[in-house]
C-alpha cells in the first residue's frame, strides 16, 4: 500500500513492487496528492537541476579528458626498494589500490582517483607509494590536509619514509614561523622542495609551484567551498589523488557516477580487532572504570567533549574522580605552540587522559589510546562519530568507544539514528556502509555546488541518481531508452506465504528482486536461492516464479501485454508470425486468432486443471521463439514437509 497526502492510499500488486523504492534522502518527505500533477512538476524541476548539473560535470570531465596530462614513466629501481622497505605485509585491497593508481598516473590523462579505505587500513602508504614515483618523474607533489595536526603526523610518516632518499620534504603549516613558511613557499617556486605537506595555506596565492605533478587531498570534505573551487580547477590540469574514510554523499555520489574513479580498500590488516562501541545515557560510574581499566593496562583514554567554555571544568571533574590520572585539556582555540605541546606530551604517554574537542577526529595516530569516551555524542554528526571511534583501536589492543547522551533529556529521531548507525556498524572496514546510512539520514549533496541537501530530499536518492545517470548519458551522445513495461495478468494464486518467508522485509525483497528479473537466468538463480533459503517452494510460490518467467519470456520476443481475461490469452504487439508458427499454432492451440493489423494474438485458455503458467511458458516458447522457460527446484510435497520436521 502506498500513502499520499490527505489520506489517499493506492493499493500496488506484489508482482509490480519492483516499480517503487524506498525513499532516501532526508528525515521528512513531502508527501503528493494521488491524482494531482504535483510529482511530475517536481520531478520535471529536479531534471532540469540535474541536466544543468551533469552538463558542468561532464564539461569538467572532458576538459580533464582532453588535458594533455603528464604520463609517467614506469616504476624505478629506488621505488621497488621504497616498497621493499615497507615493515608491513600489504593486503589485498592495498596492492590492487597502487596498481590502478600507477596505472592513472602512467596515463596521459591527469587522474581523478578518490581512495575509500577505513581508518588505519594503511591509505598513507598508498599515497606515499604515489608520491614517490612522482619524485623521481622528476615532480612535485602536494599533499592537502585539513588540519595542523594532521600535516605533522603526515610529516613524520614521508619524512621517515623518504629518508634513504634524496627526497625533500617540508610542511607549510600555522605552527611555522612567517619565516619559515617564506622558505617553503621559496622552495616550492625553484623546484628545491619535492613534496609539501600542508593545510589549505597550499592553496593561497602566493603558493606557485614550479613542476607539480601529484596533488593528495586527505579528507576532502574538510574543506570549504572556496578550497574545493581550486582544487576542482586542479583536477584539470594535475593528477589528484583524493584519500577518505568515510565518503560523504557528495564525494560518494560522484564516485558512483562514474565521473571519479573509485578504489576501495575494504580488508583490514592482520592483528586488527573491531572497537567495542557501547551508546547509552552519561554515567559518572561507567566514565571512572573505562579510564581505570585503561590505565591498568597503561593505556591512554581520549575523553571528547565538544564545547570549549566548559571543557576545563569537565577535565576538573575527571581529576576529582579519578585523582591518580594525568589530565591534559586540548582544543583548537590554544595557542599553536601550546596545542602542539600537549599533543607531543600526549603522544610520548606524559598524559592518561586528553579532555578534548573534535580537533582529534582527522587522522591522529597514538596507538597507545585504546579507549574513547564522547560526551554529548548526539549532537555530532555521524561522519564525525566514525572518525572519533577511527583514534582508537590502531594497534593490537582492543579498543573500547564509549558514545554517551544525556540522560535528563530526549534526543531527536536523527540523532538516535546516527547513535545506532554506529553502535551497528562495528566490524572492520564499515567505513562504506556508515557514507550510505549518513547518505539516508540527511540526504545527498549537490555534487559541485556547496549545497548540502541539494535536490535529493525532493525525489529521493534511487531516482534522483537515476536521472543523474541519464543525463550524463545524454549529454555524452548516449540516450538512455525508457525499458517498455509489460502488463501482466493472469488469475492464479502467485505470492510468497508469510509460512513460507516468515519475515516482511525479506519477503518484499524477494519479490522486488522477482520483478525486476529481466531474463531467465535470473529467474532460475532466485528460484534456487529461495529453495535453498526456506525450502522446496509451495505451490503459490511456483506459481510466482512460473510468472516471472513469462515475464522474462515475454519481454524477450517485445511484448508489453500478457492478459487471461474472458476465456483467451491476448499477446501483444505480435508482428510477424511466420507461416510455419502459423500453421504450429493452429495445430496445437484451436481456435487461435493472429489479428495482423492489430498486432494481437488471442489464444482460448487451456482447460481448468492445466497450469496456467506453464501453459503460457510453453506457448511463449514454441508459437513465438521466446527463450526456454526456468528450470524451477521440485514442489513442495507433504511427505518433504514431515520428513523436514
Amino acid at each position: 500500500m502506498l500513502a499520499y497526502d490527505q489520506g489517499d492510499k493506492l493499493y500496488l500488486p506484489s508482482e509490480q513492487v519492483e516499480l517503487i523504492s524506498r525513499y532516501v534522502g532526508g528525515e521528512h518527505p513531502k508527501l503528493s496528492r494521488l491524482g494531482s500533477r504535483e510529482w511530475d512538476r517536481q520531478k520535471a524541476r529536479v531534471r532540469r537541476k540535474v541536466r544543468e548539473m551533469a552538463a558542468e560535470l561532464v564539461r569538467l570531465y572532458s576538459a580533464r579528458m582532453a588535458s594533455p596530462g603528464h604520463a609517467f614513466g614506469p616504476d624505478t629501481p629506488w621505488q621497488r626498494e621504497l616498497e621493499d622497505a615497507f615493515p608491513f605485509t600489504e593486503t589485498p585491497d592495498q596492492l590492487t589500490a597502487i596498481e590502478e593508481i600507477k596505472a592513472d598516473m602512467e596515463a596521459p590523462v591527469p587522474m581523478d582517483r578518490l581512495l575509500c579505505g577505513d581508518v588505519g587500513y594503511g591509505k598513507t602508504e598508498v599515497a606515499v607509494r604515489a608520491a614517490f614515483k612522482a619524485v623521481m618523474d622528476g615532480k612535485q607533489v602536494g599533499v592537502l590536509v585539513p588540519t595542523t595536526l594532521l600535516a605533522q603526523q603526515h610529516m613524520a610518516v614521508f619524512s621517515e619514509r623518504f629518508a634513504p632518499f634524496p627526497v625533500k620534504v617540508a610542511m607549510l603549516s600555522r605552527f611555522q614561523s612567517h619565516q619559515e613558511q617564506d622558505e617553503v613557499v621559496a622552495g616550492m617556486a625553484n623546484g628545491t622542495i619535492d613534496v609539501v605537506i600542508g593545510t589549505h595555506r597550499l592553496l593561497s596565492a602566493d603558493a606557485k609551484w614550479s613542476e607539480l605533478g601529484l596533488v593528495v587531498v586527505d579528507e576532502e570534505h574538510r574543506f570549504g567551498v572556496g578550497h574545493k573551487e581550486h582544487l576542482k580547477q586542479l583536477r584539470t590540469e594535475v593528477d589528484v589523488l583524493t584519500l577518505t574514510a568515510t565518503p560523504i554523499p557528495r564525494t560518494m555520489e560522484m564516485a558512483i557516477s562514474g565521473i571519479r574513479d573509485l578504489s576501495v580498500m575494504e580488508t583490514p590488516p592482520e592483528e586488527r580487532h573491531p572497537v567495542l562501541t557501547f551508546v547509552g545515557p552519561y554515567d559518572q560510574g561507567t566514565v571512572v572504570n573505562a579510564i581505570r581499566r585503561e590505565m591498568l593496562r597503561e593505556g591512554q583514554t581520549f575523553f571528547v567533549h565538544n564545547r570549549v567554555d566548559s571543557i576545563d571544568r569537565v577535565a576538573y571533574q575527571v581529576r576529582q574522580a579519578i585523582p591518580e590520572a594525568r589530565v591534559a585539556v586540548a582544543h583548537g582555540q590554544m595557542h599553536e605552540d601550546q596545542l602542539e605541546r600537549i599533543m607531543i606530551q600526549f603522544w610520548d604517554k606524559e598524559f592518561d587522559v586528553l579532555v578534548c574537542t573534535t580537533i582529534i577526529e582527522s587522522g591522529i595516530d597514538i596507538p597507545n589510546a585504546n579507549t574513547l569516551i564522547v560526551d554529548r555524542a548526539d549532537t555530532l554528526g555521524l561522519a564525525q562519530l566514525y572518525q572519533l571511534r577511527g583514534r582508537v583501536g590502531r594497534s593490537r589492543e582492543r579498543a573500547y568507544a564509549y558514545l554517551f547522551y544525556p540522560p535528563e533529556r530526549s534526543i531527536t529521531e536523527t540523532s538516535h539514528q546516527r547513535l545506532a548507525t554506529v553502535a551497528t556498524h562495528q566490524d572492520l572496514g564499515s567505513g562504506m556502509a556508515i557514507a550510505m546510512k549518513d547518505l539516508e539520514i540527511r540526504g545527498a549533496g549537490n555534487l559541485l555546488g556547496a549545497d548540502q541537501s541539494g535536490h535529493v530530499a525532493l525525489v529521493g536518492y534511487d531516482m534522483y541518481m537515476q536521472l543523474l545517470a541519464d543525463a550524463v548519458a545524454e549529454l555524452r551522445g548516449r540516450p538512455v531508452e525508457a525499458p517498455r513495461e509489460l502488463k501482466l495478468e493472469v488469475p492464479v494464486d502467485a505470492h510468497l506465504p508469510a509460512a513460507y518467508v516468515p519475515r516482511e522485509r525479506l519477503r518484499l525483497e524477494a519479490y522486488r528482486r522477482l520483478g525486476g528479473a529481466r531474463v531467465v537466468e535470473e529467474v532460475e538463480a532466485l528460484a534456487a536461492e529461495l529453495a535453498d533459503r526456506y525450502g522446496p517452494p509451495p505451490a503459490p510460490v511456483r506459481n510466482l516464479l512460473q510468472l516471472a518467467g513469462v515475464r522474462a519470456q515475454a519481454t524477450a520476443v517485445g511484448l508489453t501485454e500478457v492478459v487471461c481475461f474472458g476465456g483467451r490469452a491476448r499477446l501483444f504487439p505480435v508482428d510477424d508470425l511466420p507461416e510455419s508458427k502459423q500453421v504450429r499454432l493452429d495445430r496445437l492451440y484451436p481456435g487461435a486468432i493472429w489479428k495482423q493489423p492489430e498486432r494481437t494474438l488471442l489464444v482460448p485458455l487451456p482447460s481448468e486443471g492445466t497450469s496456467l503458467p506453464t501453459w503460457l511458458c510453453e506457448l511463449l516458447t514454441g508459437v513465438l521463439g521466446a527463450p526456454d522457460a526456468p528450470t524451477l527446484p521440485d514442489s513442495d510435497r507433504p511427505e518433504q514437509r514431515r520428513a523436514a520436521s
